[in-house]
């Protein structure tokens, strides 16, 4: 596969630009709408539809550090969307935060040392254990007030930690885990998990962009594509989010996970 870095120079034009901004436009919608960072929809979109409809080639490394970078901005949108909700938990996103800064900074510098096969493989991993735990049963503890509602801050923070590390290798936030995790382990009403997940992504995207930056895996033009879309989507899904029913938005983001999970381990495995 020929690097991004070696067609960028013949191929970028309007058609190009339009292709990454459309690609950024509805990842970052959906992010926002669900909860999440979007790199579990940019990643594969990124890393097949340019070379499918001919505009140029990203390599792994290439693709996660713009996803990286998009995710930063992406979920400054959905933050700001849900400032005044009265769904971001502050204790939730403390005790996750921390942790998942750190463990997002180790999997983002580490992952210039590994080759686009073994992202590839991580990233697999990461949706298709995303995929499982989104159709897992959930025990509701939708209706309580968010003032009353409580977790288990050590399991929060080492589930953060762990996430954090192996997201950053694929430049993503984390949150298309971090969302089954604070559903199923944590216990976390569904909206106040949607608000303050995007919190605790945007937290981790700014460790995992200062590992991509410093490692040199970010390509310049399509991620600044990609977070002019952000900025425009991101907020419209998260505004949206908050009208539809709640089962609604997890079965769209666990049908979005499966279906990214089954179209890269039929790469891996073919």
């Amino acid at each position: 596969m020929v690097p991004f870095s070696h067609t960028v120079g013949v191929r970028v034009d309007f058609i190009f630009i339009i292709t990454i901004f459309l690609l950024g436009f509805i990842g970052s919608f959906i992010s926002g709408m669900a909860g999440i960072g979007g790199a579990i929809i940019n990643y594969p979109m990124l890393l097949y539809i340019p070379p499918l409809v001919g505009v140029g080639v990203l390599s792994a490394h290439e693709v996660t550090g713009i996803t990286g970078v998009q995710v930063f901005f992406a979920t400054i949108g959905g933050v700001w969307a849900y400032r005044k909700s009265g769904y971001l938990n502050r204790t939730l996103i403390t005790y996750m935060g921390i942790s998942i800064l750190l463990g997002s900074f180790i999997g983002s510098y580490g992952s210039k040392m590994m080759t686009e096969e073994t992202i590839t493989l991580v990233y697999g991993i990461l949706a298709l254990l995303a995929a499982v735990m989104m159709f897992l049963p959930k025990r509701g503890r939708e209706g309580i007030p968010p003032a009353q509602v409580s977790f288990n801050k050590w399991l929060a923070g080492i589930a953060a930690l762990i996430v954090g590390a192996a997201a950053g290798i694929v430049g993503a936030g984390g949150a298309f885990l971090l969302v089954p995790i604070m559903l199923v382990m944590l216990k976390i009403p569904t909206r106040m998990t949607i608000a303050s997940s995007l919190a605790i992504t945007f937290i981790s995207s700014i460790g995992v962009t200062v590992g991509k930056v410093s490692t040199g895996q970010v390509e310049l033009l399509p991620a600044l594509i990609m977070v002019v879309a952000s900025l425009v989507a991101s907020p419209l899904g998260a505004k949206l989010g908050q009208k539809v029913n709640t089962k609604v938005l997890q079965w769209i983001l666990a049908l979005l996970i499966l279906g990214t999970s089954i179209k890269i381990w039929v790469d891996i495995l073919l």
